[in-house]
């Protein structure tokens, strides 16, 4: 007798393995906690197989989970693919998101991902550049949702969690011990003026050696010992490491990833808007 396998049970369980635990997986698939986990057991109970490796403090996958998850993938995208050519869409058009290049990954993929399957005739228009460019794109009307990082929100901000800021040099390097601090930022980062204020209230003296409107001129120097700088601890680059400095440069703190959104009631802003929430909302428990 032929057997299926629940699309809805199979949604969650690929939902958390991709999002690494239930919280965030119930998020993005605007379920409680509990009916994510519920539906978990349900698909391990039809298969007669254990899916989750639940031993540790964090969720992981059995071997049967990772052979399932691979599968997973495939059937649903068949099955989202069926809905979406066979099935008349109310709403399409374009929406237009903005996210600083340093939070893109790995939550604006979910995001576009989740909001795609609802919404496969909207089309998503994706814009990476610094928080103080998308503010003025926002303002402009040239964007509907746009996330920042960024110490103080505006007031029609809502914002989504806090992350630790981090002085990164580079791998080995001894910049950082410079007296004047050299410094190297580009001309539109909006962590730099705190960065100076953090060294000045520190009487620490610094000076700005690299001033780029890319980040590559300043990722080389960083690269190649010539300046520190600051970024959000969750993005450093494989080419440089947090600076071990004991004390002798100044905490900076943490900066708020905010949610602007345009007015009105439309249900795909009402959406995007929810997955953007859902997603950035638990980041800082990604990085307990």
């Amino acid at each position: 007798m032929p057997r299926n396998i629940d699309m809805t049970a199979l949604r969650s369980f690929v939902a958390v393995a991709d999002c690494g635990g239930v919280t965030r997986a119930a998020g993005i698939l605007n379920l409680t906690q509990s009916a994510v986990s519920m539906q978990l057991r349900r698909l391990e109970d039809s298969l007669g197989l254990t899916l989750m490796d639940r031993s540790g403090r964090t969720i992981g996958l059995t071997a049967a989970g990772e052979q399932l998850l691979g599968y997973g993938h495939r059937m649903l995208a068949l099955n989202d693919e069926v809905f979406a050519r066979l099935t008349a869409q109310e709403f399409s058009g374009e929406i237009r998101l903005g996210v600083p290049h340093d939070i893109v990954d790995p939550y604006v993929p979910r995001v576009l991902r989740a909001f795609s399957t609802e919404f496969p005739r909207v089309r998503v228009q994706l814009i990476s550049a610094p928080t103080l460019q998308l503010r003025d794109m926002f303002d402009r009307g040239a964007c509907d949702v746009i996330i920042t990082t960024e110490a103080t929100p505006g007031p029609e901000a809502e914002t989504l969690t806090e992350i630790p800021l981090a002085w990164v040099g580079a791998i080995g390097g001894t910049a950082w011990r410079t007296r004047p601090l050299r410094l190297a930022y580009c001309s539109n980062c909006v962590f730099r003026p705190g960065v100076i204020r953090a060294l000045e209230q520190a009487e620490i003296a610094w000076e700005l050696v690299v001033e780029s409107d890319g980040d590559s001129a300043v990722n080389a120097a960083v690269s190649a010992d010539l300046a520190v700088q600051a970024v959000i601890r969750t993005d450093i680059s494989r080419q440089h490491e947090e600076i071990a400095h004991g004390g002798a440069l100044p905490d900076l703190g943490r900066t708020k990833i905010a949610m602007y959104a345009q007015g009105g009631d439309a249900p795909v802003l009402t959406r995007l808007s929810e997955l953007v929430r859902a997603a950035y909302g638990q980041r800082e428990l990604a990085m307990a």
